[in-house]
């Protein structure tokens, strides 16, 4: 295990080094998607970027358990515990049950990561498998002063519970600014305070999700949902608790405030938060038309993309920025990250075709640890990547029979590239992956070529050649004969 692993921990806004509260137990909790409609890229910027998390403490020698919840319980529109029901709303418009709605947005949901090549986690609880635990949660809360019922919603104090806690230790806001830039509250508005937010809210007659509870029929806010699993699963508090960073400020500040006033303790040691999406330099949002569904990148059928990318080109590009780095989208970016993704496959492809030598000229060792270096330098990806081009010039070298490693070097390589590019950035060679017969077409193409060049009939090789660039592949002569790699 690690022991030089330092985290930047948004609850102290500095870099920490990770120590696990129970060693070598990691509990890890992320909150996951609100399953009524398409994930979006946003969303899968923080999956994978956890992926890698999850990925490196592994292969550090933790034991994870990593929690992943799926929010399908009655959403309402916005953080005020207010607007139509999500769920039912969806519902209605395509004519289904909510829970149809639940399992085809959840489907969907996980057809996605799996393209991006994350691992499943360790738990995916539900919002509505855990109705009892949310309820008990609550009456806790009750029991403890720092809720209250009016007319079948229960809502948590917030300016009681600030009076001997720090409401906003995880975004460092004034309470007071915070209260200044919320609405007054209406004549007909039920809470003591402006702040004030909903833990069981009372069912109106057409709200299609609701369970029955001890201040009547209703639904759980969203906040308690993930207070009431991550308590289950991971105890009353646990290492790492992450999300995006548009969490911080409502969700993730409630869910401190509801453990603290159940359990009497933060729930996480570590909070971690992944940065926004810009495109072009313009925050991504549907509103303003510029942002992008997974499929729709993948697709190109987008009026902002020139072409489709691959999901392994598309999760190398967001690797490519720290998670706490806002993460850019343009063609231009897209481009130039395809084919730094291109260029590191088609060199891993060469590595069946390296020859030992009886001696090394590389330290693969002092790369192994600039490598674990980078990482631990709170999972600095673009740093291991930008390290790994340095590996990707060896290994183009020792093809050419510019450098000489020896079998142990070889053996050594090998480990690197498959636990850092693939066990831990979690890529794969998805223009290998499909080929299927091409392989055989391609050594089908590259013999007759050798053929025509042995029979000095340049005018054919050059033709075979030229053509197959002009289709997109590149052929690569050397003495241990011809590679081709997809441009």
């Amino acid at each position: 295990m690690s022991s030089n692993l330092v985290i930047y921990n948004t609850l102290s806004r500095k870099k920490e080094i990770f120590e696990p509260i129970n060693p070598p137990m990691v509990g890890l909790y992320v909150c996951g998607p609100t399953v009524y409609s398409d994930v979006h890229l946003g969303n899968c910027r923080t999956f994978v970027s956890f992926d890698l998390i999850y990925r490196y403490l592994l292969y550090s020698g933790y034991k994870v358990r990593y929690v992943r919840n799926i929010t399908d319980a009655g959403h309402l529109e916005g953080d005020r515990d207010e607007g139509d029901d999500k769920f039912a709303k969806k519902a209605k418009l395509e004519q289904l049950e909510p829970m149809e709605i639940v399992q085809k947005y959840t489907i969907g949901f996980h057809d996605v990561l799996r393209l991006f090549n994350t691992l499943p986690p360790s738990i995916e609880p539900t919002a509505t498998g855990h109705i009892s635990e949310q309820i008990e949660m609550v009456k806790q809360i009750i029991a403890n002063g720092y809720a209250y019922e009016v007319n079948g919603t229960v809502y948590f104090d917030v300016e009681k519970y600030s009076k001997n806690n720090d409401y906003t230790i995880l975004t460092n806001r004034q309470l007071e600014d915070m209260l200044n830039n919320t609405r007054e509250l209406g004549g007909q508005d039920e809470k003591k305070g402006r702040l004030d937010f909903a833990l069981w809210i009372k069912a109106k007659p057409e709200h299609i999700m609701r369970w029955p509870s001890p201040w009547g029929v209703g639904f759980p806010g969203w906040h308690i949902e993930c207070s009431a699993m991550s308590n289950k699963y991971l105890g009353h508090q646990f290492d790492i608790h992450g999300g995006g960073m548009d969490l911080a400020a409502t969700h993730h500040t409630n869910e401190i405030a509801q453990s603290q006033a159940c359990n009497h303790t933060n729930p996480a040691k570590y909070w971690m938060h992944t940065n926004m999406l810009t495109v072009n330099g313009a925050r991504m949002s549907k509103s303003a038309g510029n942002g992008f569904l997974p499929r729709e990148l993948f697709t190109g059928d987008h009026p902002l993309l020139t072409r489709g990318y691959s999901p392994m080109s598309v999760r190398f590009f967001m690797l490519q920025a720290h998670y706490r780095s806002t993460l850019d989208f343009s063609n231009e970016a897209l481009e130039a990250s395809d084919k730094g993704y291109r260029r590191l496959m088609n060199a891993i492809a060469l590595l069946p075709k390296l020859k030992a030598s009886a001696s090394s000229e590389v330290d693969f060792e002092e790369i192994k640890q600039r490598f674990i270096a980078a990482m631990n330098d709170d999972f600095n990806s673009p740093v291991l990547i930008a390290e790994l081009f340095e590996v990707v010039r060896i290994i183009n070298s020792v093809y050419d029979n510019k450098t000489k490693i020896d079998a142990k070097g070889l053996a050594q390589l090998n480990t690197l590239v498959n636990d850092f590019v693939f066990n831990i950035l979690g890529l794969k060679d998805d223009q290998t992956e499909n080929n299927g017969d091409l392989e055989k077409l391609m050594d089908f193409i590259i013999k007759l070529r050798q053929e025509a060049k042995a029979s000095k009939d340049y005018a054919t090789s050059d033709l075979i050649r030229n053509s197959l660039q002009e289709m997109g592949f590149q052929l690569k002569d050397s003495k241990e004969g011809t590679v081709w790699s997809k441009s």
